[in-house]
């Protein structure tokens, strides 16, 4: 049900939402420009009270029809927008939510129970918000700013040393102590690393997931969409495995992780 287009759906999602929201603006803005216009027009007709000659009244009349049926159709296409938007939206993050619950059947410690509900691809109203400025040295946040550094340095660390199973480990319980952190697409994905330095390839591939679908503009997801293609490779999914690594082009171009995704399709004999 999910293989033929699964993956490529739900990557595709974020940018196309993005592009429909500039159109939404653009479409907006137009109507402000006209609904101000109509109200002018319409000014000039109830303030006159000399005749102006039917020649003069029709012109009038007739570009306040036009705006007004320009304003119909503007305010048409704006909700068909939003609903197509939402269709996406919604379309991509159950798809997204899909994959997850296969990965987990494929792990033998996975209750699929306790699976949160996928959060909506893109980042909800979260997305795109800025990082909040650094906070003084005697303001409450400087702790938790510190705390939340160390805890994902901690775990870098035990991961460069080579104990993969702590790194794993610590980096999981850094998303979930600070989710939505700067630092959660970098944490995923080295979880994800961790994961399969070990040889745990559904759990590498559910992170490298979580990296990419949490945060699909960061720079870190060319990479984790590309490890996750190799992961589901090595799960025995080829047909999905070579879909998502045809995405990283199609999605990052001009990524250095373009050249890896092409050896990687070579290699997995993916048409």
């Amino acid at each position: 049900m999910w293989r033929a287009a699964l993956v490529s759906l739900a990557l595709l999602v974020p940018g196309a939402a993005h592009a429909q929201q500039e159109t939404l603006a653009d479409i907006r803005q137009e109507l402000s420009v006209l609904y101000v216009e109509l109200q002018r027009l319409r000014g000039e007709l109830n303030t006159t009270g000399a005749p102006s000659g039917s020649g003069g009244g029709g012109s009038v009349l007739s570009r306040v029809d036009a705006i007004e049926a320009e304003l119909r159709r503007l305010t048409s296409a704006t909700e068909e927008l939003e609903l197509r938007i939402d269709r996406v939206v919604s379309d991509g993050t159950t798809r997204v939510g899909d994959l997850e619950f296969r990965l987990c059947e494929l792990e033998s410690d996975c209750d699929i129970s306790t699976l949160d509900e996928t959060s909506t691809l893109g980042g909800g109203d979260s997305a795109g918000l800025a990082p909040a400025p650094a906070p003084t040295t005697t303001s409450p946040g400087t702790s938790m700013a510190a705390a939340e550094q160390s805890d994902f340095d901690r775990a870098m660390a035990a991961y460069e040393e080579g104990d993969f199973a702590s790194a794993a480990t610590q980096f999981e319980a850094y998303t979930e102590t600070y989710p939505g952190g700067a630092l959660s697409a970098e944490a995923h994905f080295w979880r994800g690393e961790a994961e399969a330095a070990q040889g745990a390839w559904n759990r590498a591939a559910r992170a490298y997931l979580a990296s990419f679908s949490g945060s699909p503009e960061a720079p870190r997801a060319p990479e984790s969409l590309y490890r996750l293609g190799t992961s589901l490779q090595e799960l025995g999914q080829s047909d999905e495995a070579c879909l998502t690594l045809g995405e990283v082009e199609r999605r990052y171009p001009d990524s250095p992780s373009v050249l890896d995704a092409r050896a990687a399709m070579t290699r997995f004999g993916c048409n």
